[in-house]
């Protein structure tokens, strides 16, 4: 029955580590299923309905990915889009949210058809070797970031834009589960960013409690924090999106940056997990690229239906993968863990930000290994790699570091006499990268 999941046929399933593996990338991603309410609940969304938008779209997708695609790949709304969603769309342009949801929708029938019709495989081929490395390492620093800052460990500075904190019992407690997990990762013991993630919330527990206060960096005192057994499932709002508003002429551009923004995440995502979790065909193709970009273009479409910004593929799935996660039963573990958090959501608190910070560090390392493979005395080569790696992190968004990556290795290949490197097809992703731009 597991073969199924398997992706290459020769691979042997070890469904030990496969569960391990589901279990820490839902661990990485689950704190999706509150903060996805909390950023669409300022659209005048019910909290509680987006909630369980998110906990279905979530299971449902990722549960796909897996015995369709036969990936390690999850999949839940993604951060950003949701943003976008809520405040570019919805608070910015004065749509109504049944409106931006139609919005999301369309986006991902065009999604489905781009796929079914391999427009987008098409495009993953177009991408360069080199750039696929480069985004690799950038969404591997980025995710680093990301944790950094859920920890604290990182904030803003108007005068030098990013600094360490300092000294305080909420970074005290990162490092220390940071080392503590580092440690057992170099062990190589199996399971270890699970167990940094149980050690590190076991060690945030007096937090407010025998000693320090975390206020002023999460807005309560304690971290662990115990608010409830059980909360029944919200309905309200499936099918409320609208359908033929959501098709006005103002409302095209916005269902193409859905369409963009979500499809050069998604590809992306793929690619650097494909690369550095070695998930690619003889050909160095990411697996059942075309399956997989399937049910990502059905993920998003369902989002619309269900109530919920744009569903994704997650880069947090770098996290299972680096714990030996290497079939869809990795991604249909974590998609059946999201499902009992319909009516057990309050159980989320146990497990705080600052706990799942070290393993999304760590990730960080695993990822940047495909970097030694880019060309970096060959400078037509290293200048856009490295624009493509730098700008994810600095922009805070995979895409951003995409399209420049793209525009300058199509600029600087074609100056430099090298003009057939860049293919057809990445001139015409080059166009729609430069309206991406201009419509954002």
């Amino acid at each position: 029955m597991f073969k199924r999941l398997v992706a290459r046929p020769n691979e042997i399933l070890n469904v030990r580590t496969e569960v391990i593996a589901g279990v820490t990338t839902f661990l990485a991603s689950m704190y999706i299923i509150v903060v996805n309410p909390t950023i669409l609940s300022k659209a005048g969304m019910p909290f509680n309905a987006v909630l369980t938008a998110t906990v279905l779209v979530s299971a449902f997708s990722s549960i796909a990915m897996g015995i369709y695609a036969k990936n390690p790949i999850l999949l839940a709304p993604g951060m950003g889009l949701n943003a976008f969603f809520t405040y570019s769309v919805v608070l910015g342009m004065h749509v109504d949210y049944r409106v931006a949801l139609g919005a999301v929708f369309w986006s991902g029938v065009i999604f489905i058809v781009l796929s079914v019709w391999n427009v987008r495989t098409a495009i993953v081929k177009a991408i360069p070797q080199q750039l696929r490395f480069a985004v690799a390492g950038g969404i591997g620093l980025f995710i680093s970031l990301i944790g950094f800052e859920n920890a604290r460990f990182i904030v803003s500075n108007r005068a030098t834009i990013l600094s360490f904190a300092s000294l305080n019992v909420v970074t005290v407690t990162f490092a220390l589960g940071l080392f503590i997990t580092a440690v057992l990762v170099a062990r190589r013991i199996r399971g270890a960013l699970i167990l940094g993630i149980a050690l590190t919330t076991l060690l945030a527990i007096p937090i407010g409690r025998l000693y320090g206060d975390a206020t002023s960096f999460y807005g309560q005192a304690t971290l662990v924090n115990w608010k409830g057994l059980f909360s029944m499932p919200d309905f309200s709002l499936f099918f409320k999106l609208d359908f033929i508003h959501s098709l006005r002429w103002s409302m095209w551009p916005v269902i193409f940056v859905f369409l963009f923004a979500d499809m050069f995440d998604s590809l992306s995502t793929f690619i650097g997990v494909a690369e550095a979790g070695d998930l690619l065909d003889e050909k160095g193709e990411p697996l059942n690229i075309k399956e997989s970009l399937i049910v990502d273009a059905c993920s998003t479409a369902i989002s619309g239906l269900f109530g919920t910004s744009s569903g994704t593929s997650y880069i947090e799935s770098a996290t299972g993968i680096e714990e030996g996660g290497r079939t869809g039963l990795t991604a249909v573990v974590a998609g059946l863990l999201f499902l009992p958090f319909i009516f057990f959501a309050p159980l989320l608190s146990i497990v705080p930000a600052l706990a799942t910070a070290p393993a999304l560090v760590l990730v960080g390392v695993f990822m940047m290994q495909p970097i030694t493979k880019i060309h970096w005395t060959q400078y037509d080569d290293a200048i856009p790699a490295f624009l493509a790696m730098i700008l994810i992190p600095f922009t805070y968004s995979i895409t951003q570091g995409l399209i420049w990556g793209f525009l300058s290795w199509s600029v600087i290949k074609w100056l430099a006499g090298k003009k057939e490197e860049v293919s057809p097809m990445l001139w015409a992703i080059d166009v729609f990268a430069v309206l991406a731009l201009l419509l954002k």
